[in-house]
């Protein structure tokens, strides 16, 4: 695996990168050498730049920056020198936004351990497997999930359980009372026996009596291990260093400077999990070493409960997915509260629909930043700049010290205006797959480009525009058809709420398109949507079959689901077929 630098040298000159004139007066056009040299320090220097200013706030509790920064010290030392756990050691955290997480992470970083996100609702297969690959010596876990570490413990390489319950690390009484209530009254937390697990506030408790010992930790070191299903498909870990993490904080920053001013206690919301990647780089360490106040939201699919905390917290910013949003605007009291202070909301994860960045123009009188990323460059890779108006549907343009192009098949840069696979270079590419080297080679050239398996278009002035999957596109009698196309479309008439695309054969074109309908009400007919979508898409580009479901499959994070909805049209194929048979 190789390092990256901590700035992009590229032969390509400065006239040439015609998103340079984007960029803003306060924007650089390259990062400079790093402040810190890991991800530790820099939790360090945040503290004491930023004090008894509110670091993380969630149900009502706030740590300070100097709290969260002794809280992981301690429980550094307690993996030191009680789990006797070393520099390099792999160890799994597996919780949703509360606020253990960012002491349990920034505490294992600065115990120079590799941290493994796992999404605390993998079923215990996709535990099994991640587990299996990364070979963790420890878990830190949300009692809530802890019967499904149970299950697999047996088949795993880990040797230490550390469970907490969500509300550890709230004022006391409210968090006794706070895990009385999930546990007995709502009973959220499922039975299980690890009976040589240990507490959270027990290994905090232990780790004050011990001495933090710096295990020299260096910026091409590993920090991180983030599962993803790849460009080139399956789950696998990105290897990420601390020189990437630290390096796309700063690529990214100088973008939120020039909407938020200079460091400041601005309120943050993290909608978004921090197990996912873009809301761990932006939320938990961006935005924590700019010195804001975020804002954590555990259950962000608690529709009503997510809209109190915003009228309570009056955000500056906040980070979310497209459906997300779409999701507040349907909301009724989310018309309601003040969104006077909001000036920044930033879109990842999937496109933005531009019916959901008009709506959400017309409520909250800002616009909607949408950028692009992915795991294997930490995430972010470009943004429309903040200091002007989005170019809805783009994906903006790169960040400092990054560089983009569009090739073809064999990895030949194509012109301007020609589709291709996108890809990146710059500080923030990984190191490649855990030991993976055959699909590293796949996605990472010699000379350090990362083939993402987006097909994207530039323009002219250097914004790009994200068509669609490479593996996802409808080839129909020879034309490419992009499903996001015909989802942006179909997203525009006002009783479709979500759309979902994918290709079914057709013994004339090969493959046609196949609309997966989410509607108002029962008013919108197949018929009144065809008609809409023949103003929008040439022949085709538009469906053959629409079908009307209650819900499209999604990720955590809100992405739909081709991939299921593949799987369903299959199914439904198959029992067809089974049924003639008959």
């Amino acid at each position: 695996m190789s390092t990256r630098n901590d700035r992009v040298d590229n032969p390509v000159g400065d006239e040439d990168r015609p998103w340079f004139a984007y960029y803003g007066p306060s924007v650089p056009r390259h990062i400079g050498p790093l402040h810190e040299s890991s991800l530790g320090e820099m939790v360090a220097a945040a503290a004491e730049r930023h004090g008894d200013a509110d670091a993380f706030t969630n149900m009502g509790g706030s740590l300070s920056f100097r709290e969260v920064d002794a809280l992981a010290t301690r429980f550094a030392a307690f993996l030191q020198h009680d789990l006797k756990l070393r520099k390099g050691d792999r160890i799994v955290i597996q919780m949703p936004n509360v606020l253990q997480y960012p002491v349990a992470f920034f505490g294992a970083l600065r115990a120079g351990l590799i941290v493994v996100n796992a999404n605390p609702l993998y079923t215990t297969r996709e535990m099994a497997g991640v587990f299996k690959d990364a070979e963790p010596r420890a878990i830190v876990v949300l009692a809530n999930f802890a019967h499904k570490v149970e299950e697999v413990l047996p088949s795993t390489s880990i040797e230490h359980v550390i469970v907490t319950k969500v509300g550890d690390l709230l004022p006391r009484p409210k968090g006794a009372l706070v895990n009385l209530v999930a546990d007995k009254v709502k009973k959220m937390v499922p039975a299980y026996s690890l009976p040589a697990a240990i507490s959270f506030r027990k290994a905090l408790s232990q780790g004050r009596e011990e001495r933090f010992e710096d295990p020299g930790v260096s910026a091409d070191d590993i920090a991180l291990l983030q599962y993803t299903g790849g460009t080139t498909g399956g789950a696998k870990a990105a290897v990420l260093s601390h020189r990437n993490m630290l390096s796309n904080q700063e690529q990214f920053m100088s973008q939120i400077r020039a909407t938020l001013g200079e460091e400041s206690q601005s309120t943050i919301i993290a909608a978004l999990p921090l197990y996912h990647v873009f809301a761990l780089t932006v939320n938990c360490l961006g935005f924590y070493r700019f010195g804001c106040r975020t804002v954590l939201i555990t259950n962000p699919r608690d529709i009503k409960g997510f809209v109190k905390e915003l009228a309570k917290a009056r955000p500056d910013g906040i980070m979310l997915v497209s459906t997300l949003a779409s999701a507040l605007l349907d909301e009724p009291t989310f018309k309601e509260i003040d969104h006077e202070r909001l000036r920044l909301t930033v879109a990842g994860g999937m496109a933005v629909r531009s019916s959901v960045a008009e709506r959400w123009r017309e409520l909250v009188g800002t616009d909607i930043v949408e950028g692009y990323g992915l795991t294997e460059a930490s995430p972010v890779v470009s943004v429309n700049p903040t200091h002007m108006p989005p170019r809805v549907g783009t994906i903006g343009v790169p960040l400092p010290s990054t560089d983009l192009r569009v090739v073809d098949d064999e990895g030949t840069p194509l012109p301007v205006g020609q589709a291709g696979e996108l890809a990146v270079r710059g500080p923030q590419v990984m190191q490649g797959y855990w030991h993976n080297a055959e699909e590293t080679a796949k996605v990472l050239t010699d000379d350090g480009w990362l083939l993402t398996g987006d097909v994207a278009v530039m323009d002219d002035d250097g914004f790009f525009t994200i068509v669609d999957r490479k593996k996802e596109i409808i080839v129909a009698s020879g034309f490419n058809v992009y499903p996001g196309e015909i989802e942006d479309a179909a997203m525009m008439h006002p009783l479709v709420v979500e759309a979902g695309a994918i290709p079914v054969a057709d013994e004339r074109a090969g493959e046609v398109p196949k609309l997966f309908v989410v509607r108002r009400d029962d008013s919108l007919t197949e018929e009144a949507l065809r008609a809409f979508l023949r103003e929008r898409l040439t022949g085709y580009k538009r469906p053959r079959q629409i079908e009307f479901i209650d819900e499209l499959p999604k990720t955590n994070v809100g992405k739909v689901l081709r991939r299921a909805l593949r799987e369903r049209e299959a199914a439904a194929q198959a029992a067809q077929a089974a049924q003639t048979a008959e």
